[in-house]
């Protein structure tokens, strides 16, 4: 058989390529058309980008957003960033959309058989209340810590993964104790209990955990909640804390603070939480900026979930404040 010239050959892959991502067959049809092997069909394709003569365009609206999520991640390190941007919205509308992006990429992430931690926040209530039913076979929800004071139950550890369970029809377990107790021992008597103990073992095997990631000021939820008081954050900031993140308190490096009323605190340790292989966060605000940063130092994150406006300032406090 005659070998084809260098202009059969780029007319044949002209041809292919026209029926392929003009006219909308697919390769076995071209291969069925030509005689030829699908395979070489793919190959064909293949060498018509290689050659030029298929230039593909991706009309992208969010250019600006994927240019934050890249940022993010190569001066983090962390696996993936969702960067929303609402122009000219207020905190609230930001709030909503980030949840939705949030519930959004739930649904993409989890997968039948996950047990899914839960952390306490309104963040986390918020994306609860935005998810929408999906079908996954044996999924469990998991609080992480327990209570957070007697008021704000709507948004306790407790109440996010019942939310997360009812509205996926998936089964939730229940953290009954409070966050903080009054001594280590009181701790050590609660934590003997089988149903506790329990729990809080099925949440430190959790292969997915939904956080929020707190600051360290008196006006935290931590503090507003009842859980801390303001001198208690007086206290662990003067040691250098700046996040918040389970029972733990994280510095500007991301590294955890020790800290003594930790000892009588019922839930995971961010160290604990840390062997969880998928952890997805979401935050906004200008105020939680030191405590995203020191989060993503610490690569205590693996899939965040932002608004651009704090993804911007996150990234100029990360290089107006370096760390040693």
């Amino acid at each position: 058989m005659k070998e084809m010239t260098e202009t059969e050959k780029t007319r044949l892959l002209v041809k292919v390529s026209t029926l392929y991502y003009i006219d909308g067959l697919n390769q076995q049809e071209i291969s069925e058309r030509f005689g030829i092997s699908r395979a070489q069909i793919s190959r064909m394709l293949s060498a018509a980008r290689e050659e030029g003569i298929v230039q593909i365009t991706i009309k992208d609206q969010y250019a600006e957003e994927h240019q934050y999520e890249k940022a993010l991640a190569e001066a983090f390190g962390i696996h993936d960033v969702i960067v929303v941007h609402i122009p000219n919205a207020d905190q609230q509308l930001i709030d909503l959309q980030l949840a939705r992006s949030t519930a959004a990429l739930l649904e993409n992430v989890l997968k039948d058989q996950d047990i899914v931690a839960v952390m306490a926040g309104r963040t986390i209530a918020s994306i609860g209340n935005e998810i929408q039913y999906f079908k996954r076979k044996n999924m469990q929800f998991v609080p992480m810590i327990g209570g957070w004071g007697a008021e704000g139950t709507s948004w306790h550890s407790n109440s996010n993964s019942r939310l997360f369970g009812e509205k996926l029809k998936s089964k939730y377990w229940l953290l009954n104790a409070p966050a903080l107790v009054t001594s280590q021992q009181a701790r050590n008597v609660i934590l003997e209990e089988a149903e506790i103990s329990e729990v809080l073992s099925l949440a430190q095997q959790a292969n997915v955990a939904i956080i929020g990631l707190g600051q360290v000021s008196e006006q935290s939820t931590i503090v507003n909640a009842g859980f801390l008081t303001g001198e208690d954050i007086k206290e662990v900031r003067k040691l250098g804390a700046v996040a918040n993140i389970c029972t733990s308190f994280l510095d500007e490096k991301g590294e955890t603070v020790v800290y003594g009323a930790e000892s009588k605190m019922i839930g995971l340790t961010a160290r604990e939480m840390r062997r969880i292989p998928n952890i997805i966060a979401s935050a906004s605000g200008e105020d939680k900026v030191p405590a995203i940063t020191a989060a993503l130092r610490g690569r205590w994150v693996d899939i965040l979930v932002i608004d651009m406006e704090t993804a911007k300032k996150v990234l100029e406090w990360h290089r107006f404040h370096p760390v040693q």
